[in-house]
C-alpha cells in the first residue's frame, strides 16, 4: 500500500507552520516566501461555506504554481462530518500530487476518521501513481482526546498530532477569551489548564514516533505572550507550533531549536559516555553530574533535533 511508503515523521524537521487561508491567493504567495518550516493552506475555518469549492481550487492552483522554497506544504481539509472533506481529498490528491506533502485532518475523534482518509488516498494514489501524501491529526475535541491512543496508531501515513486549543475549549465548555493565549480565567486555575491535554498528545505522539505540534497563538501583537506559550509547549515536549502571522515563525523557530548551550552540554555528555566506554569505566560523570540511560536518551533526542550526530 502507498501508506507504507510515507517517510519517517522524524525526517521532517518542522518547528513553525504558517497558516494561511485557501481563499486568499495573495496571502498564500506571501507565505510561500516567508520564514517558516512549513505552510498550511486552510480550507476549513478560514473559508466561508459558500467559498469552499473555489478556495479549494485556489489552493491547488497555488500549490502547483508557487515556489515554496523548501517548505513542507500541507492543506487543512474540511471536517469529515460535512459535505466538503471527501471532495478536498480527491481534488488535492489528484490535482496537486507531487507538490503536496501532507493533509491536516481537523476534529479527529477516532481511528476510523484517519482510516477513511488513508483508504481514500491509497485508492487515488494506486489509480494515478502519485507520490504518497502523509496526514496529520488535529486533536480539538473532548472525544478526540479520549481516543488519542487509538488515533495515534491508526495509520502509517500519520506523522503528527496537533493540539487545537480553541475548539477544544469549546468542546470542553471551558471559558476562553483568546485562542492559545492567557486570560483572566487562567488566574483561577492553580497551574497550566491545558497541561493534561497537551501532555496526553505528546505522550501519544512519542509512543508512536510522531511529531507533536502546538496550536496557534492568536495575539499577533503580543510578542511576550507568544514567547511564553512557545516555551510552555517546548517544555511539555512539543516539536513546534502553528503560526497565524508572518511575524511569528522567527520566534517559534528560535524557541523550538536547541540552544548553543544545550547542544554543547549534550555533546559533552555523549563525549563523556563514549570515553567511559573506551576506558572500561562503568560510572559516567559530566560536570559533576552522574549520567544515566535517561540522560543519554534525552541528549540523543536533542542532538537529533539539531541535526547533529550523537557521538563523541
Amino acid at each position: 500500500m502507498a501508506a507504507a511508503m510515507i517517510q519517517d515523521a522524524a525526517d521532517r524537521a518542522i518547528r513553525s507552520i504558517l497558516l494561511v487561508p485557501a481563499s486568499n491567493p495573495a496571502m498564500i504567495a506571501k507565505a510561500a516566501a516567508a520564514q517558516a518550516d512549513a505552510i498550511c493552506i486552510d480550507c476549513e475555518d478560514a473559508v466561508a461555506p459558500d467559498q469552499k469549492p473555489a478556495a479549494r481550487q485556489q489552493a491547488i492552483d497555488s500549490i502547483n504554481a508557487l515556489d515554496f522554497r523548501g517548505k513542507t506544504v500541507m492543506v487543512r481539509i474540511n471536517a469529515l462530518d460535512g459535505p466538503f472533506a471527501y471532495q478536498d481529498v480527491i481534488a488535492l490528491a489528484t490535482e496537486a500530487a507531487g507538490k503536496l506533502d501532507l493533509l491536516v485532518v481537523p476534529k479527529v475523534e477516532g481511528r476510523d476518521d484517519l482510516r477513511f482518509v488513508d483508504m481514500l488516498l491509497t485508492q487515488i494514489e494506486t489509480a494515478t501513481g502519485g507520490r504518497p501524501i502523509a496526514i496529520e491529526a488535529l486533536i480539538e475535541t473532548a472525544a478526540g482526546l479520549v481516543e488519542i491512543r487509538e488515533i495515534a496508531k491508526a495509520s502509517k501515513r500519520l506523522e503528527a498530532l496537533i493540539f487545537g486549543s480553541g475548539d477544544f475549549a469549546a468542546s470542553m465548555q471551558m471559558p476562553q477569551m483568546t485562542i492559545g493565549g492567557f486570560d483572566d480565567h487562567d488566574a483561577f486555575y492553580p497551574g497550566h489548564r491545558w497541561h493534561h491535554a497537551m501532555s496526553s498528545i505528546v505522550a501519544a505522539a512519542r509512543a508512536n514516533g510522531l511529531r507533536a505540534i502546538d496550536g496557534p497563538f492568536a495575539g499577533v501583537r503580543d510578542a511576550e505572550g507568544l514567547e511564553r506559550a512557545s516555551h510552555i509547549a517546548r517544555t511539555l515536549g512539543f516539536d513546534g507550533k502553528w503560526c497565524i502571522h508572518p511575524s511569528q515563525p522567527a520566534t517559534v523557530d528560535r524557541i523550538f531549536s536547541p540552544s548553543a548551550d544545550e547542544i554543547a552540554q549534550a555533546q559533552a555528555v555523549m563525549a563523556g559516555y563514549h570515553a567511559a566506554l573506551r576506558e572500561g569505566r562503568g560510572a559516567v560523570s559530566v560536570s559533576g553530574k552522574m549520567i544515566d540511560a535517561a540522560s543519554l536518551r534525552a541528549c540523543r533526542a536533542l542532538l537529533r533535533k539539531a541535526g547533529l550526530p550523537a557521538i563523541a
